[in-house]
């Protein structure tokens, strides 16, 4: 370890490891602090999203649902299978290794591009110098030219429902249970509550979610949340939705329990869970980040506030991914670290925030990108829809996964695509087409004069962009507004 630095990355989650990656990829001598440790006080990279996030709940996503599948749907193929069962400490210690040889992989990938890795807690002090605080309480100060803040975020906690990592957990207890709860709670409808709710109903878990908000899922297009809401619930998660919780009460005893009070417009109600997972968002991990007169500014919510090219008011230190605005999504913060790291080498690279692409794992996945219907309609701007339901799929009946649709949306005017938004099979990996896509302003025209594979599920998206001017071939178009 020297003092002296061209780049200092304080936390190597996505945006973090990939801007020091390609700052050192640049010629740039570069080092990432990272406070997250093994049991032998070694650095972990990854973040929460190598961690206990993004990979280990998918992961349990994907184990659980060939667990219903065997269970419910080989029959449909024709398969009989008996005495189907799940091992969970086995389901866990699956997520573990994928998790390990992921984070090992980041390891190997600092050592081949020559990036130092540093274990402890890194501040940013005045004048670009970094104190790193060791994992056996020691310190050491660096100095740099440019520091990239990436420190990430970590679940918010409420005061009604307090963890206790026992009964009640937050997102990380989530992903260790060593049993499948009998009666399992659920606090926020997001993304990680569905997704978390999802994998334990379908290991047997009876699931209630309480969402405190009237509208599910609302910054999903409402034809979209419409039919999550439908398909959820058929699945077995009881979601109740404008469920306020007020409070809760943790029973004594070996075989625990909890007793959540909340309101609803029926009034106040209780509900009696063997877990509770409390999932009501993320929150940036700043405290302790900056030390006094750095001239880096927090907003009210604790954000590093930056530009559109995530530099802050002090030349030379940037932030990325969940310490700064926009949503906290890994591969928002991945671009954004390959962007700084570009700047900082003089080139001109930006992020295109208009086109960020949303997903909700869950089965089926539901995804998006760029306008919803509502959000065009409380601009006032004219635009033409073009829907296409998976139920008539070749390719997705021939898989027995016909729920969902999928809806592009494009200008009136220009034909320019402006929204896509998919609910079915394979969803995310469907919805990167039409990232490309947008990225270049393809029209909807663009899409459906372009060939597409048969027998696929990507027909489903061809079809819906021929909808839009009511062309479509497999289906019956709707009348133009």
């Amino acid at each position: 370890m020297t003092d002296k630095y061209d780049v200092i990355v304080i936390g190597a989650g996505p945006a973090g490891y990939v801007a020091a990656i390609r700052c050192a990829q640049l010629g740039l001598k570069t080092a990432c602090i990272e406070k997250w440790h093994d049991d032998k006080k070694n650095a972990v990279y990854g973040g929460t999203c190598l961690n206990v996030g993004c990979i280990p709940s998918k992961a349990l996503l994907d184990s659980s649902h060939k667990y219903v599948e065997a269970q419910k749907d080989f029959k449909t193929h024709g398969i009989s299978a008996t005495g189907i069962s799940m091992d969970v400490p086995a389901m866990i210690a699956r997520k573990a290794k994928i998790v390990s040889q992921l984070t090992s992989g980041v390891k190997q990938l600092f050592m081949a591009n020559k990036v130092e890795g540093i274990a402890g807690s890194g501040k940013l002090l005045a004048g670009k110098k970094v104190q790193v605080t060791k994992h056996d309480g020691s310190t050491v100060e660096l100095s740099a030219e440019n520091v990239i803040l990436c420190a990430g975020s970590a679940p918010i906690n409420i005061p009604p429902a307090p963890i206790d990592n026992d009964v009640i957990v937050d997102s990380t207890g989530a992903l260790e249970f060593s049993s499948v709860p009998k009666r399992l709670g659920v606090i926020g409808a997001g993304v990680i509550g569905l997704e978390l709710g999802s994998v334990w109903s379908r290991l047997g878990a009876e699931v209630t979610v309480l969402e405190a908000m009237d509208a599910f899922l609302p910054a999903v297009d409402g034809q979209l949340s419409k039919e999550a809401l439908k398909i959820l619930s058929k699945q077995g998660l009881d979601i109740k939705l404008g469920a306020k919780v007020t409070g809760s009460k943790v029973g004594k005893g070996k075989a625990k329990t909890v007793t959540v009070s909340y309101t609803n417009k029926d009034g106040d109600q209780e509900a009696v869970f063997d877990k509770l997972i409390v999932a009501v968002g993320r929150r940036p991990v700043s405290e302790n980040l900056l030390g006094e007169n750095t001239g880096v500014e927090l907003d009210k919510r604790g954000f590093v506030v930056v530009d559109d090219s995530c530099a802050t008011s002090v030349p030379g230190v940037y932030a990325c991914g969940d310490l700064v605005r926009g949503p906290m999504l890994a591969h928002k913060g991945m671009e954004e670290g390959v962007m700084v790291a570009e700047r900082i080498v003089g080139k001109k690279t930006q992020v295109n925030y208009d086109l960020v692409p949303f997903v909700i794992y869950t089965h089926p996945e539901i995804a998006w990108v760029g306008k919803t219907e509502e959000q065009l309609k409380a601009e006032g701007r004219e635009y033409n829809v073009g829907t296409f339901p998976f139920s008539i799929n070749g390719r997705a009946m021939a898989a027995n996964e016909s729920e969902g649709l999928v809806k592009i949306i494009a200008d009136a005017k220009t034909d320019r695509v402006l929204g896509c938004h998919i609910i079915g099979p394979s969803a995310a990996d469907m919805m990167q087409q039409m990232v490309i896509a947008m990225e270049f302003s393809a029209s909807a025209e663009d899409i459906g004069l372009t060939m597409f594979s048969h027998p696929t599920l990507s027909e489903a998206v061809h079809e819906a962009a021929l909808a839009v001017a009511g062309h479509a071939i497999h289906g019956v178009n709707k009348r133009k507004r």
